[in-house]
Parts: structure tokens; C-alpha cells; sequence
């Protein structure tokens, strides 16, 4: 039962993930090209933005939590039961940073954490690489090619988010002058180029989803 529940929910996230980058992407779009709109109201509309964002580092969290539970438990990840466990608590606690991180977002020990939630990250697909290339390898016997492929999938995914993450912090000292000085053509161009590379790296993220999906779905030999 427990399998079952994990696994609908591994696959639920997936809707999750996409609803709240469709709301993200809309409404980055709206403020990016709404240059004659009050300053107040384009920054009460980022807010929202960051708000609804919260959801997709949910999503991230989860799906690489729950994943690795769900492969652990189905013996595909040498470590059974204890790498199981060890997953949901780190989880948890990775669920707690990215909470924390968005909480206190404004202040010094806010930028710190965003700074070691980015560390975690890079871990991460470090991992995910070196384990996805020795499985495809054939260096783990447990584990099948397909889901190697699937772990450097998973760590592009990561680095997309990350991109588009330092894609945002370029756009908010530009925000940040704009909030300052009033809005210009030079800054008004790179709020929008700054829309389109993150929309281009969201695409990119949502390719190799797709490649994720489609090797759950196939799992080739």
C-alpha cells in the first residue's frame, strides 16, 4: 500500500510541478512587459510570483525525495530500506531549508540560505551524474541503465533551476534600480531579456522531464 501511495504521488507531482510553472511563467511575462504599469503593483505581482514559485522548489524536493524512496524500496538503489529512511529525512529537512530560505528571503541570513540550499543542489546532481554514468556503465548492478539515464536526467533538471535561478537575481538588481530610479528603456530591455532567458531555460528544464518520463514509462534495456 505504501508503494502504491508513493508512487501515485511521484506521479501527481508532475501535474503540480507544471500547474505552478504555467502560473509562474504567465505572470513573469505580464510584469516584464508591463512597463507602463505602477512600480507598487509590478512588485506586488513579483511577490507573487516568488510565492507561487515556493510550489516548484516543492516539486523539485519531492520528486527527488520520493524517488529515490520509491527506487530504494523497489530494490533499484542498493541500500533497501535504510536508504529509504534516510531519504525521508533528508527530504524533510531539504523541504525545511527551501521554507526557511523563502521565509526570510529579504534579510542576510536569508541569502545565506539560499546560498547553501544552491550547495545542496550542486551536490545533488553531482551525485546524480556519477551514480546515473557508473549505473549506465554497469558498474551498479542494481540499478538498470534506464534509470541511470533517468539520474542524469534528473541532475539537468537541477541545473536548469539553478540557471533560471541566477537568472532571477540578475533581473532583481535591475528591479532593484528600478525601484530606486524609476524604470528606463536599457532597464525595461533587460527585465525582458532577462524573461526570455529564463523561459528559455524552463523549456530546457521541461525537456528533459519529458526524457524522465518517458524512460519511467518505456524503462528500455
Amino acid at each position: 500500500m505504501l508503494l502504491q501511495a508513493l508512487l501515485v504521488a511521484h506521479i501527481a507531482i508532475l501535474g503540480y510541478w507544471l500547474g505552478s510553472e504555467l502560473v509562474i511563467n504567465s505572470t513573469f511575462r505580464y510584469v516584464s512587459s508591463s512597463s507602463g504599469m505602477p512600480f507598487a503593483e509590478r512588485d506586488r505581482l513579483m511577490d507573487h510570483v516568488m510565492d507561487v514559485d515556493q510550489h516548484v522548489r516543492y516539486a523539485l524536493v519531492l520528486q527527488a525525495g520520493i524517488g529515490t524512496v520509491l527506487a530504494a524500496l523497489y530494490g533499484l538503489f542498493p541500500g533497501g530500506a535504510p536508504l529509504a529512511i534516510g531519504a525521508a529525512v533528508a527530504t524533510v529537512s531539504w523541504l525545511s531549508l527551501v521554507e526557511a530560505t523563502h521565509r526570510l528571503r529579504r534579510t542576510d541570513a536569508g541569502r545565506r540560505l539560499a546560498a547553501l540550499d544552491r550547495m545542496v543542489r550542486y551536490a545533488l546532481a553531482a551525485v546524480f551524474v556519477v551514480l546515473g554514468m557508473a549505473a549506465v556503465g554497469g558498474a551498479i548492478r542494481a540499478m538498470p541503465a534506464w534509470l541511470g539515464w533517468k539520474l542524469v536526467a534528473f541532475a539537468g533538471v537541477i541545473a536548469c533551476g539553478i540557471g533560471i535561478r541566477f537568472a532571477l537575481m540578475g533581473f532583481y538588481r535591475t528591479w532593484d534600480e528600478v525601484a530606486r530610479e524609476g524604470t528606463s528603456e536599457e532597464r525595461e530591455r533587460s527585465i525582458r531579456t532577462t524573461y526570455v532567458r529564463a523561459t528559455s531555460l524552463l523549456g530546457l528544464l521541461w525537456l528533459f522531464i519529458a526524457v524522465i518520463t518517458a524512460l519511467s514509462v518505456s524503462k528500455p534495456a
